[in-house]
């Protein structure tokens, strides 16, 4: 097989992609699947994640050789399982901030996003940042509700009591929601601690504990 350019291969292997369809789409062997990848990996192209059965993932894109970093590619540095989205959000020349990411994450209102974005709070010590972002966007309560059940399934950074006592709901504040309609089977008691409807319940965060 002749050689092919970086760039070509880049093209024609662009989106997620297993050994298995590299093979097919190239109508390679396995090892040369491997080799490919590799020289891929090497310029920056390749991201790789595993699947819930151990199976190596590529992410192949030209966009990964830009520099910045997305939201999801801060997710998956610390999640245990990684996510892929159909749009992913790239913060040309930096990195967006654990704080940023796990705020960009709640309003996705997608499931496994935020699952995946549980294990930010490992991380997380900007506290009054925090606080900040999710005031302006309101999500507040949505935060520390979040941050309650990430602890039940991980070993997580201390939220500050200052954090906690602006952020707890008055008697009179209403339920929120997180993902309109979706409420918990197992976290009602944080439900009702911070007076916000949580989305997940234990065996969603199952493959997610580490």
């Amino acid at each position: 097989m002749k050689r092919i350019e970086i760039w070509d291969l880049s093209e024609r292997l662009e989106g997620i992609q297993t050994i298995k369809s590299i093979k097919k789409i190239l109508g390679v062997s396995e090892k040369r699947a491997i080799y490919l990848v590799s020289r891929l990996r090497k310029k920056g192209y390749v991201k790789t994640t595993q699947d819930k059965d151990n199976v190596r993932v590529y992410k192949i894109s030209k966009k990964n050789v830009i520099p910045g970093k997305s939201y999801t590619e801060v997710i998956n540095e610390s999640a245990p399982l990684g996510i892929f989205v159909s749009k992913d959000y790239r913060i040309h020349g930096k990195k967006p901030s654990l704080e940023e990411t796990l705020i960009y994450a709640i309003k996705t209102k997608d499931i496994r996003t935020i699952i995946a974005s549980l294990s930010l709070f490992k991380k997380i010590n900007n506290w009054p940042f925090l606080y900040k972002l999710a005031k302006k966007e309101n999500l507040i309560r949505q935060v520390g509700a979040l941050y309650d059940v990430s602890r039940t399934i991980i070993k997580i950074r201390k939220m500050t009591k200052r954090f906690r006592n602006l952020s707890l709901p008055k008697k009179t504040d209403k339920f929120q929601y997180i993902i309109d309609k979706f409420k918990s089977n197992n976290f009602q008691d944080i439900e009702k601690k911070w007076k916000v409807f949580i989305p997940l319940n234990k065996m969603d965060l199952e493959e997610y504990k580490r």
